[in-house]
């Protein structure tokens, strides 16, 4: 009996199998072709390379899938039945390995984003791996790997997909550039993310060479709690003739590769370049390792946004969770909600972070709010405009539901209590979405005043998740402060609790405002019962971080309990303090909290496009227009400048793929104003065109359309073909477009060598039309051997097209 799971827990080494693209070359595939219909037609061929990787050594053999959703197959194949009978020759191969070969199946990105970076809704890619992983299943797999992707949210809705299909083994391999993915998540993001998720391997590949991989591979290691896989390829690729070539040979991969299983990776394996004779060396070297290392262990709970990570419980800070955005009590907050709008709230959210929340509490439980529609809506906003983690807040469970497929990460889920079924509907959920949770120590009618009385209802949810297979590590408990003055041993009873709780090993928290209900001084006795439940064992509490002395308590504390090394954070907020100065009191801005970056409102047009905030630049544009400024020097002196801040930020890697997108819709916007403006005054300048495409057979175009958005915010007139595009077709466009650049993208190295066709083509037509060509495969000395111009981001594009144009490249 085949069991994955088994063996990676008992500790063996696995060596993965290599590239599917490189092989299949070597063996008839032609430039441009499908691999999926060429296997389709030669089974034998296909076969015939994993029984080749099977005799190299290669413990896994991954199915030839990559592209198997309906996204990127031929319109003609049927998505169950391809990845079935993919899975089945890759199956009929490991069984007749005469040995045990596991058969992983394969599944790459989709090449589409999800709402609010792209179109996509959640669900309904959720149902597109459902197909593909119904197919593998059939087809007789042992494990699924997600492999090659680019953003955490699609890896999530893979796993999400893959849990709904069934329980196989699940390995997930994120691809990196400088130590994040394009989306901007780090190792430490995705490590926790996937933990959440449960899922079995984690891992990265492509993208790289083993050397260039090894500083993302060395964090790695130290983030993950789960086995890791490293899968780099053989080196980068050049263009040699027609043949695309790889550096590395197999004893040079073996030795770089080997050495990953040195530092702690337990699977091993390659990607693109690679092939049985590259896996033959590296199984040579990797057998006789000794055993695998121990993984790290991280107390408490990961929390995570798609860029950050917060860590609550044992060991870790205590943290404030901004409670703001909440309807009770607000008015004006109410009444926007109940009209759709979120001014107050996204208002709400940037006083938050700026007075040093880490986490914010989400909840839009309105009278007459269809928080099914409202709750996601909110979640998507304030996730795409700043970096913190959510606390997804609402008694719906089915608006709940809808946040969390809204949401790109790990949110924290408040709550599940002990009423009757709420368990049984919340938790599953939160295990599938990798979301840590609240319990609540509440079940009938009345509030359990003794601390006796809570742990009995903990222990009873703790036993239900058990018999759910929800594991512990997702839970937080709620203290459930009291009133102190009706019930005068209530903190008391709290303290006790706390304590049980820290002594189970459970982050807990607390709503901090309920203990001094009805008594004078609020701040005072809620500070006070911080620091006491801290020295319990509380891991933070939801508050309004805008209580000056709640914020200077919390950083005294994270002095105090060794959360703040050398009290970096503490001094940095509390060097100019007077000495013997009065403790501050009431609302007011307070110290940002243990170190965390603020976040900044959009006080000028030009931190409007910086920032991204979409919500604030039109009336900024009106009202910079109403003071009596040309529309074609504000387009200039400040739309145009501020653009080109959010580029060179994102080449510091300071911004990423998510502020990028935001930032040009921003701009967007505001030239959604000032452009009928130019056109009235004639100030409209001839735009020139860029013809945009990705070349033919292939169908990747997430890099394109990135390049085509800023080329359009920097006054291109961009023409864009679409994807799996022939040299004559861009050829012809460009003549009838008169285009003054062409733009190339390739993904696969099987395709980027259909590059060289359209500049072939260029002379042929007596034309001397400069193509600008990038992709993740693409290099500078690839292009400049076909005679293109090389664009590494899109940030680069838009440079580079200006020079193209301007004669200067």
């Amino acid at each position: 009996m085949r069991n994955f799971r088994v063996e990676l827990g008992q500790g063996r080494r696995i060596i993965f199998d290599g590239a599917m693209g490189t092989v299949l070359q070597q063996r008839g595939l032609l430039p441009g072709m499908s691999p999926e219909l060429f296997c389709l037609e030669r089974p034998d061929v296909l076969r015939g390379v994993h029984a080749d990787y099977a005799a190299a050594g290669a413990d896994v053999l991954t199915t030839n899938t990559f592209g198997g959703t309906h996204f990127k197959l031929p319109a003609e194949l049927d998505p169950v039945d391809f990845n079935r009978r993919m899975a089945e020759i890759a199956r009929q191969a490991a069984d007749a390995a005469g040995r045990r070969v596991f058969v992983a199946g394969s599944i790459g990105p989709t090449g589409k984003f999800l709402k609010p970076l792209g179109e996509l809704d959640f669900e309904t890619l959720v149902a597109a791996f459902r197909e593909q992983i119904r197919g593998l299943t059939l087809g007789g797999t042992d494990l699924l790997i997600i492999e090659t992707q680019f953003d955490i949210a699609e890896a999530r809705a893979a796993v999400v997909a893959a849990r709904r299909e069934g329980n196989l083994p699940l390995a997930v391999s994120m691809t990196y550039e400088a130590g994040t993915t394009l989306t901007g998540s780090s190792t430490a993001v995705c490590a926790a993310v996937l933990a959440n998720l449960g899922v079995d391997l984690i891992g990265m590949n492509c993208s790289a060479g083993p050397l260039e991989m090894a500083d993302a591979a060395e964090d790695l290691f130290a983030q993950s709690p789960l086995p890791v896989l490293i899968q780099p390829n053989a080196g980068l690729p050049r263009l040699e003739g027609e043949r695309t070539v790889f550096p590395l040979g197999p004893e040079a991969f073996a030795e770089a590769t080997a050495a990953f299983a040195e530092a702690g990776a337990q699977a091993v394996g390659g990607c693109c370049g690679t092939t049985p004779d590259h896996i033959a060396a590296l199984v040579a070297r990797v057998r006789s390792l000794g055993p695998v290392r121990a993984r790290p262990v991280f107390p408490g709970v990961a929390l995570t946004s798609r860029s950050e990570l917060v860590r609550l419980g044992a060991g870790h800070p205590f943290i404030c969770i901004g409670e703001r955005i909440n309807p009770t009590g607000k008015k004006q907050l109410s009444a926007e909600l109940r009209a759709g709008e979120f001014s107050t709230a996204l208002r709400f959210a940037e006083e938050q972070i700026q007075a040093g929340a880490p986490v914010l509490d989400v909840n839009v439980g309105a009278p007459m709010v269809d928080e099914t529609i409202l709750l996601p809506d909110l979640v998507r906003r304030l996730a795409s405009a700043h970096a913190c983690p959510l606390c997804i807040d609402s008694a719906n469970p089915e608006a709940v539901a809808a946040a969390l497929a809204a949401y790109p990460a790990s949110p924290l889920v408040n709550s599940i209590s002990g009423e009757e079924g709420r368990m049984d509907r919340l938790g599953p959920l939160c295990r599938d979405f990798g979301a840590p949770f609240i319990l609540l120590p509440l079940k009938g009618g009345d509030l359990p005043e003794r601390a006796a009385e809570r742990i009995a209802i903990v222990e009873s949810l703790l036993a239900r998740m058990d018999a759910l297979s929800i594991p512990r590590r997702l839970a937080v408990v709620d203290i459930l402060a009291l009133t102190v003055s009706s019930t005068p041993t209530a903190a008391r009873e709290c303290l006790e609790f706390t304590r049980w709780c820290a002594g189970m090993g459970l982050p807990t928290v607390c709503g901090l405002s309920n203990i001094s209900f009805g008594l004078p001084a609020r701040e005072l006795l809620n500070s006070a019962f911080a620091a006491a439940a801290a020295g319990a064992g509380l891991s933070g509490c939801i508050a309004n971080p805008s209580n000056r002395r709640l914020m200077e308590t919390v950083d005294a504390l994270n002095v105090l309990l060794a959360h703040d090394p050398g009290a970096e954070a503490f001094i940095a907020a509390h060097a100019d303090r007077a000495p013997g100065a009065a403790p501050a009191s009431g609302q007011g801005s307070g110290p940002v909290s243990a170190g965390r970056k603020a976040a900044a409102s959009a006080a000028t047009l030009e931190e409007a496009v910086v920032l991204g905030r979409r919500e604030a630049v039109g009336p900024l544009v009106e009202a910079a227009l109403a003071a009596g400024e040309e529309p074609y020097a504000l387009v200039n002196n400040r739309l145009i400048p501020a653009i080109n801040e959010v580029g060179m930020k994102y080449e510091r890697r300071e911004y990423f793929l998510p502020q990028l997108i935001r930032s040009a819709e921003t701009l967007q916007a505001a030239f959604a104003i000032v452009r009928p403006l130019l056109e009235k005054a004639g100030d409209v300048a001839e735009r020139p065109v860029v013809v945009m495409a990705t070349v033919q057979g292939d169908i990747h175009d997430i890099g394109k359309n990135i390049v085509n958005l800023m080329l359009e915010n920097h006054g291109f007139e961009v023409v864009d073909l679409g994807k799996d595009v022939s040299a004559e077709t861009i050829v012809s466009a460009a003549i009838e477009k008169k285009a003054r650049v062409i733009g190339l993208s390739a993904l696969m190295t099987t395709t980027m060598v259909r590059m060289r066709d359209t500049v072939a083509l260029l002379p042929e037509k007596n034309l001397s039309i400069p193509v600008m060509v990038g992709g993740a495969v693409v290099t500078p000395a690839f292009a400049a051997e076909i005679g293109a111009h090389y664009a590494g981001d899109a940030v680069e594009a838009v440079r580079l097209a200006g020079r193209l144009v301007g004669g200067n490249a």
